[in-house]
């Protein structure tokens, strides 16, 4: 079966609709040529930015009652949302942040609903939405709630190494009380099971940091692993999640460590995305774990420096239209 990708380009003043078009044009990757791809998006928006890219676009009305087709070269499916006002390149404007959470709503109903197959994500600007208003912390957390889900995991990957987090976007000095028992045991499960429910590996494995230089160095540089993490890892060895560590992050992030790992668990942020984003640098992808539905997304933000100058680069969509379509496909076939 052709997966049906929803691809939602974002800030309408960034870079999303210059890479809407880039994958849309008749020299595309390969990628787009497996999978529907259905932008949902204002048309004028697209065919503006195809005009000032001096690329042909066919946009083709999706029916979702229609067998799923691969979408034509130079085309794109589109299912459309208007925007409050004409968006110009690199100028934030607070009057269409209700667009953007327009086209995340679109999205997001139709995955619960089983009309897309997954759902693929560029760069929002939160500042300009809140702005606007709406109170709006960031992608995961809107889609968190809009499937009704408590917890959800963000998982980036590149290449073939893939970092998971136990917290996200916390001030250093707050992250030791962020990371409970309680907590790492949700993460760990949900990242378990998405390892084995949705990219198929039967027995993962997984490498987990400790939070302190040298994992603590048996107490004396941090108690943390003592009195948390590894307790928190034995009550899951004890329901048969395989688990490794907690080793020192400098440790665990060499080849010999990493060989043995399906994916690692990060303390913190700036713990495991560097060495991640220095691995795979442009064709870093951000995957949202624990939702109902596939979700992956662009690592990079708005470029409001660079839009509408035709020199996006696409390698960080192309790597997300890849998982977004393999994860599709998996769960057909399974």
């Amino acid at each position: 079966m052709v997966p049906r990708i929803a691809f939602t380009p974002g800030e309408p003043a960034g870079i999303g609709p210059e890479l809407a078009i880039k994958i849309a044009s008749s020299d595309r990757p390969a990628t787009a040529a497996r999978a529907q791809i259905i932008a949902i998006a204002d048309p004028d928006l697209l065919q503006q930015e195809a005009a000032r890219q001096g690329k042909p676009l066919q946009l083709i009305p999706f029916d979702s009652n229609r067998e799923a087709e691969p979408t034509p070269p130079g085309s794109l499916h589109i299912v459309p949302a208007t925007l409050a006002e004409s968006a110009l390149p690199g100028q934030l404007n607070p009057a269409n942040g209700a667009y953007v959470l327009e086209t995340l709503h679109i999205a997001a109903e139709g995955c619960m609903q089983r009309t897309f197959d997954a759902l693929v994500t560029g760069p929002v600007h939160k500042g300009v939405i809140n702005e606007a208003g709406v109170s709006f912390s960031g992608h995961t957390e809107y889609f968190a709630e809009k499937a009704g889900v408590e917890k959800v995991v963000m998982m980036l990957a590149a290449d073939d190494l893939r970092v998971a987090l136990a917290t996200t976007h916390l001030p250093l000095k707050d992250v030791s009380a962020a990371v409970t028992g309680q907590s790492l045991q949700q993460v760990l499960t949900i990242l378990h099971r998405s390892l084995r429910d949705q990219f198929r590996i039967e027995q993962p494995r997984i490498g987990v940091c400790g939070l302190n230089p040298h994992a603590g160095e048996g107490g004396h540089l941090g108690r943390e692993e003592i009195d948390v993490i590894e307790p928190a890892l034995n009550t899951l060895r004890s329901l048969g999640i395989n688990l490794i560590g907690p080793l020192p992050a400098d440790t665990l992030f060499t080849p010999p460590q990493l060989a043995r790992c399906d994916a690692v668990l990060a303390m913190y942020h700036d713990q495991g995305l560097p060495v991640l984003k220095f691995k795979g640098f442009g064709r870093a992808i951000n995957i949202t774990l624990g939702l109902p539905f596939i979700r992956t997304s662009v690592d990079h933000g708005t470029a409001l420096n660079i839009a509408g100058q035709g020199i996006a680069d696409t390698g960080s969509l192309i790597a997300a239209l890849n998982q977004a379509i393999e994860l599709a496909q998996l769960r057909q076939a399974f």
